[in-house]
Order: structure tokens, then C-alpha cells, then sequence
């Protein structure tokens, strides 16, 4: 199978974390996207999206990282990705949650538009409402991950076992290291992060988000939580 992917990648990083934990054997395609390689024609035939990641299972081709997820775990068997219909579907609901959620306020309201210029708005005010917006909303979503999903017993957001939902979640609530975002106000959130870091594949697969993407801008000023 072949991933084409890039190791900053938010929507990446779930899946190599999970391939490298199940035993799963991924080709790697880079595809650079500081220079823009996601965005010419050549990669267009393959993701009209022009995003990553994408699967390649011989001539079987798919695209999003939840999808993806949900493919390999299939296919192994893991027990990530429970038979029994409700907990799946729990799974399911978590893995929406998040995306639907919290990555679109905390991404793509808070963090991306601070350091990504395409998605920095040209209005000073627009970008400071915007901001404004997704902190807003970010310390909202946080506070149900923390008080109503996690918990203080929980260690993973589907209970004692780690599922696909937490390969996700992690991925996503750790793009606000790249601000610097203080998680500590949210100590269950807190916990179970420090949990996920802990795994023994996390440091490897990280590496070139730490890299890349967090210490480029260590001394760069942000708006936080």
C-alpha cells in the first residue's frame, strides 16, 4: 500500500501513528507541500483535492484521513476499530466530533491562520475577528473534551482502550503546539494528550511535525488560549 502524505501533516499523522503501531506497511509518497507540489496538475489526477493524505491499495484509491483510518483498521482486524455496532459507531461519533468540531475552530479558526499565510485574512480586523472566534470557540470544545467525554477516569475518549478516535483526536489537538497552546486549564484533556505522547511509535512519527512545523516558529508571537 501506498500513502502518499507529508510528515507535518495533521491529517497524516493519525495514520502513520496507527500504521506504525499495528504493524502496517506503508510505501511513502511525499509530497511537499511547502513548495507546493500537492497543487500541481500531476498530483490533481490523483486527489482532484489536491490534499493529503491519499491510499493506494493497488488499484483501489482513497482520500481523508478518518476514511483511511477506518480502511486499515478493516483490514488488520485491529481492535481499534471494534466489531460490536455501538461501540463502533461510538468510534464513529468521537472521530466525527472531532473533525466536525474542534479541528475546524481550533485549526482552521485559531492556529492556521496565524502561521499559514493562504489563510491569513487580508482585513486586519477580519483576521483579529477570527481569532477572536476560534479561541472562543476552541476553549469551548475543550471544555466538553475535558468535562463530558474524557473525564477523570477515562484514559482514552472512548474509554479504557485506545481506539482510532484517540489517533485522531491526539493529531489534532497537538497542531496548537505550533502557538504554544497551553492545555493545562483542561487537565483531563492534559492527561490523556500526555498519554498518547507517551506511546512508544509517537516521538518517531512526530518528528518531522517538531521539526518542521513547531520549532521554526518557537520565537514567533500568537494569540493563545
Amino acid at each position: 500500500m501506498k500513502l502518499y502524505y507529508h510528515p507535518v501533516s495533521t491529517t497524516c499523522r493519525p495514520i502513520l501513528l496507527f500504521a506504525a503501531e499495528s504493524g502496517i506497511e506503508l510505501q511513502l509518497q511525499l509530497v511537499d507541500l511547502f513548495t507546493g507540489e500537492h497543487l500541481v496538475e500531476a498530483y490533481g489526477a490523483i486527489n482532484p483535492s489536491r490534499q493529503v493524505p491519499v491510499l493506494e491499495d493497488g488499484d483501489f484509491r482513497l482520500t481523508e484521513s478518518a476514511s483511511i483510518l477506518k480502511y486499515l483498521a478493516d483490514k488488520v482486524g485491529s481492535p481499534a476499530y471494534p466489531k460490536d455496532l455501538r461501540e463502533r459507531a461510538h468510534v464513529n461519533e468521537m472521530m466525527d466530533w472531532f473533525n466536525t468540531g474542534l479541528y475546524r475552530d481550533l485549526g482552521y479558526g485559531l492556529v492556521y491562520p496565524q502561521v499559514l499565510p493562504t489563510f491569513k485574512r487580508a482585513d486586519e480586523k477580519v483576521q483579529a475577528a477570527t481569532v477572536a472566534w476560534g479561541r472562543e470557540k476552541s476553549r469551548n470544545w475543550l471544555t466538553i473534551l475535558d468535562r463530558n467525554l474524557l473525564g477523570p477516569r477515562n484514559p482514552f475518549v472512548c474509554g479504557d482502550s485506545i481506539t482510532l478516535a484517540d489517533y485522531l483526536g491526539a493529531a489534532f489537538l497537538t497542531v496548537g503546539e505550533v502557538i504554544r497552546l497551553d492545555y493545562s486549564p483542561w487537565p483531563n484533556v492534559k492527561r490523556w494528550l500526555d498519554r498518547m505522547k507517551a506511546r512508544p511509535s509517537w516521538a518517531k512519527v512526530n518528528e518531522g511535525f517538531y521539526a518542521h512545523f513547531v520549532t521554526p516558529f518557537a520565537n514567533a508571537p500568537f494569540e493563545g488560549l
